[in-house]
């Protein structure tokens, strides 16, 4: 009886996955327009670049700013590292001081 219910329950599934399903075809739908243009055709309507009064004309001040930049950096690194070790010795003697309270009773 259970193999004739589970055969019709599949005949029944397929049947509906396949009225669900259209024949049309996908691919017809899908098919990218060309929208390419030719590089030596221009941009209708492109504004003309300008220069940005704002940027930064004189390379030194720019690897002068960099090169602080990075200190500021390696000085962060450093104050990080050393209060990571301050913490570390912190927990160490918090468990030293844990392990003799455990012990003690």
């Amino acid at each position: 009886m259970r193999k004739i219910a589970y055969a019709a329950f599949a005949s029944l599934s397929a049947l509906a996955l396949a009225a669900c399903g259209g024949s049309e075809d996908a691919s017809a739908d899908a098919e990218a327009e060309n929208v390419e243009i030719s590089a030596d055709e221009p941009l209708a309507g492109a504004e003309e670049p300008v220069a940005d009064p704002d940027a930064a004309t004189d390379d030194a001040s720019a690897v002068d700013q960099a090169e602080a930049a990075g200190e500021a950096a390696a000085d962060a690194a450093a104050d990080v590292a050393a209060a990571a070790a301050a913490g570390a010795a912190d927990v160490k003697q918090a468990a030293g001081d844990a392990k003799k309270a455990v012990g003690a009773n």
